[in-house]
C-alpha cells in the first residue's frame, strides 16, 4: 500500500507560487469578460420535492418552470437567490441517474450569501425541518438538499470569506 500522507509543505509552496505567477494586485487586475452569474444548474429528481426545499424552506423564491429546451418533457426551473442570480435546476424523467457524487469537476459545494439575520433565521428552520446541517464559524452552515447537493449558507457579505477580502 503506498503512503497516503500529503506533504502540507510542499502543497503550500504550489499556493505560493502560484499567488506570486497569477494573482494580481487589485488596481492591476483588468476587469472581468463577465457580468455575473446568470444560473447555476442542477439536477432534481423531483420538482415539488426541490420547490418545497428551496422556497418553502430556505426562502428563494420560485421564478420560473419552463420546459427543458434540450430534453422534452424534461422541466427547468429558477429559483431568485438574490443580487440578479439564479439557482436552476432540471429534471430529467426516463434517465437512470445515480445518486449525487462528488467527482472531478463536479460540484463540491454551491455557497449563498445570506444576511445575517435570515442566516440565524434559516439554520433554525433547518433544525426544525430536521435537516441534517453543520455551522461553521458562526456563519456557514452546510447541509445536502433532497438529491444530495451540499449546500452552503454564508452570512458574510459577498466578496468576503471569514474576514478576508475575496474580491
Amino acid at each position: 500500500m503506498g503512503d497516503t500522507r500529503t506533504d502540507l509543505a510542499a502543497l503550500e509552496a504550489t499556493r505560493r507560487r502560484i499567488r506570486e505567477e497569477h494573482l494580481r494586485p487589485p488596481a492591476e487586475r483588468p476587469a472581468s469578460t463577465a457580468r455575473g452569474l446568470h444560473h447555476t444548474a442542477l439536477i432534481s429528481s423531483d420538482v415539488e420535492t426541490t420547490v418545497r426545499f428551496y422556497q418553502d424552506l430556505l426562502g428563494f423564491p420560485l421564478t420560473e418552470l419552463i420546459e427543458n429546451r434540450d430534453y422534452p418533457g424534461s422541466s427547468h426551473f429558477f429559483f431568485d437567490i438574490g443580487n440578479g442570480n439564479l439557482l436552476a435546476f432540471f429534471d430529467l424523467p426516463g434517465l437512470d441517474l445515480g445518486p449525487y457524487a462528488e467527482v472531478l469537476g463536479g460540484l463540491h459545494h454551491l455557497a449563498i450569501s445570506v444576511e445575517p439575520g435570515r442566516w440565524a433565521e434559516i439554520v433554525e428552520r433547518l433544525t426544525a425541518a430536521s435537516v441534517d446541517h453543520a455551522v461553521h464559524s458562526d456563519v456557514s452552515v452546510y447541509f445536502t438538499d433532497p438529491d444530495g447537493a451540499r449546500i452552503e449558507l454564508i452570512a458574510d457579505p459577498l466578496g468576503e470569506m471569514y474576514g478576508t477580502k475575496v474580491l
